[in-house]
């Protein structure tokens, strides 16, 4: 059994129905602990879901998780630059109306979200490096143009 202590406990307590059909685990929610009861495998693939949950990702997204293919990485805002100003780097990172957001997915084919100094990707293995290093030139100030630009390289190759 695994306990998990979480934020977000209400986006849980609507999908746990789904989420125990899907990940073949029983989800138990006390105040804001999770436990999770099943077989090993399933409990590992559980906890990476009910982690990404906590996030703002939307269930489908969290359920890639379950394939071993998929990872999630969260990036620290506060670890990648010294400014003090973190509202000019999340609007840096979400772009105006979400553009910069959604076009980094297109190149990367990962989620990206944000909330509060943290960044949130969910990819294949093979394609979250480039989503991350893309976050963290954004953090350190790199041109929204120059990042697509790299990005757009490594896709040719």
């Amino acid at each position: 059994m695994k306990k998990l202590y979480i934020s977000k406990i209400r986006k849980i307590s609507q999908s746990r129905k789904e989420l125990e059909k899907a990940l073949d685990v029983k989800i138990s929610i006390n105040g804001r602990s999770v436990s999770i009861d099943g077989k090993e495998v399933n409990e590992y693939f559980a906890l990476r879901v009910v982690e990404a949950l906590d996030y703002p990702f939307i269930l489908e997204d969290a359920l890639l998780l379950k394939d071993e293919n998929y990872m999630i990485e969260i990036i620290h805002v506060k670890d990648h630059t010294k400014r003090k100003d973190f509202s000019v780097i999340k609007g840096r990172i979400i772009g105006t109306k979400g553009r910069t957001l959604r076009v980094l997915k297109d190149l990367t084919g990962c989620e990206v979200v944000v909330q509060d100094n943290n960044v949130a990707i969910i990819g294949k293995a093979e394609n979250i490096l480039d989503a991350v290093q893309a976050v963290i030139s954004l953090i350190q100030g790199s041109k929204q143009g120059n990042v697509y630009a790299r990005l757009e390289h490594k896709n040719k190759e």
